[in-house]
């Protein structure tokens, strides 16, 4: 496991999508939800990569996939998978909601845009 300050099991997520997508009318591939605060951002496949963004900016450094049936914490300072502790509820992205999302927002050659 990774450096328990890196965790924060009480704190739920910010939403159900990448936050600075969703202010700027953006779109991702995969969600990652940080481990310690919360904050939901997009993956670094995606065209702006806000999860590993936020990690630079806060040194918050572990985030947990937030797809479903995804399970796995990522250490963005070491580049590799770390273990964690489960996390308070939202787990993942509505079952609803498209990968890539949000709907309405993805290019059609939206393939060609990612990392």
């Amino acid at each position: 496991m990774s450096d328990e300050s890196e965790f924060d099991t009480s704190t739920p997520p910010s939403g159900t999508g990448c936050v600075e997508c969703l202010e700027s009318g953006g779109w991702w591939f995969h969600l990652r939800r940080c481990a310690r605060c919360g904050h939901i951002g997009c993956c670094d496949s995606s065209p702006s990569q806000h999860a590993s963004r936020h990690a630079a900016a806060t040194g918050h450094w572990v985030a947990r996939s937030f797809e479903p049936g995804e399970y796995w914490f990522w250490d963005f300072r070491a580049r590799d998978e770390v273990e964690g502790p489960e996390l308070e509820p939202l787990v993942h992205r509505p079952l609803d909601q498209p990968a890539p999302g949000p709907m309405g927002k993805v290019p059609r050659d939206w393939e060609r845009h990612l990392h």
